[in-house]
Formats: structure tokens, C-alpha cells, sequence
């Protein structure tokens, strides 16, 4: 069976051009989202997603109708193939029941694979080119380290309470203990 999904942005808009396309195209049910494309919480895709079978097709006006993000529509794609679900996108020509709409979304996958590990190379190469000059990362020390000479003398005293030197170092106690850690 064909089940169809029509998704607009807001309230105001139409979906009417949408359930047009997907009665024509044949679907016997259509769900509708009105809400915005980058939205997670999609009500009616979720119902879809729970009630959908194998042997059914996944209709959609276009790809972008579906998917908050290429990443997110290549995973919602995959999910429906590996439950031996079809998908087709109208406006696009896309049919994961032929050959040919396999290989072009499998080729938008391997694009979007592709883009993710020249991020993941980006980001490795500006960490590596800012630890060469002596940046490190992650956040700034609270306390400098003639305060962590007082913080520890503070707590070898025994004088005062773990909240007390809290308070006057103003730290909390999950960090007052990592630089007694890094202390020792």
C-alpha cells in the first residue's frame, strides 16, 4: 500500500498542492506535519514510521518534505529498506523499488558520507595546527596555581570544611577534588 507524507511549515501554509501529488500517485492513506523542517518532533511521520509494513512505499511530494537534513533523510531511508519498506519522492523521480532510485539515493548517501569525514578531517587539522602553536583546548583553569597551593593547604590543614574552601575559591566541590587528583 501506498502512504503517503505531506509535511508545511507553518499553519498558514497549504498542503492541499501535497495531498494532490500524493492522491494521484496512488496512496491510500496521507499523514501531515505542519511544522518546521528542522523540527525533530514530527507527530505524523512517527505514526507513519510505527504503522508502515513491509511491502508498503513511503510516498513524499519532494525530499525535502521528509528529511530535517540530509543525514536525517538518508537514515529515515535506510530504516524503511531495511524493513523492506519503498520510498518515493515525486518531484524528484526517486524509487527505492528500482534499481536506478537505489543508486541515486545510495549516491547521495555516499555524498553525505563523504562531506561528514572532510568535517571530522577539518576539525582535526585546526586542533592539531592550534596545539602546534601551543593552544590547548577545552575550558580555562578556574584557579591559578598559587590558589591550588592554598586550596591544598587549605584541605591538609584540616581547618575547614570541603564547603567552606568552596565557597572561598569559589569552585564547586566535584572540581575542588579533581585539582586535589591532579595534586597528588
Amino acid at each position: 500500500m501506498k502512504i503517503g507524507y505531506a509535511r508545511v511549515s507553518t499553519l498558514e501554509q497549504n498542503p492541499d498542492l501535497q495531498h494532490d501529488a500524493l492522491k494521484k500517485a496512488g496512496c491510500k492513506k496521507i499523514y501531515t506535519d505542519s511544522v518546521s523542517g528542522v523540527k525533530a518532533d514530527r507527530p505524523a511521520l512517527n505514526e507513519i514510521l510505527e504503522y508502515i509494513r513491509k511491502g508498503d512505499c513511503l510516498v513524499v511530494w519532494r525530499l525535502d518534505r521528509l528529511g530535517r537534513s540530509l543525514k536525517h533523510l538518508i537514515e529515515v531511508v535506510e530504516d524503511l529498506e531495511n524493513r523492506k519498506v519503498g520510498f518515493i519522492s515525486l518531484q524528484e523521480g526517486i524509487n527505492t523499488a528500482t534499481a536506478g532510485g537505489r543508486l541515486v539515493f545510495h549516491l547521495f548517501g555516499a555524498l553525505s558520507e563523504f562531506e561528514r569525514n572532510l568535517i571530522r578531517e577539518r576539525t582535526c587539522a585546526g586542533l592539531a595546527a592550534a596545539r602546534a602553536r601551543g593552544r590547548m583546548g577545552g575550558r580555562k583553569h578556574k584557579l591559578n596555581l598559587v590558589q591550588v597551593k592554598t586550596l591544598c593547604s587549605m584541605y591538609e590543614s584540616r581547618k575547614h570544611t570541603i564547603s567552606e574552601i568552596c565557597k572561598v575559591m569559589g569552585i564547586s566541590k566535584p572540581t575542588l577534588y579533581e585539582y586535589l587528583k591532579k595534586k597528588r
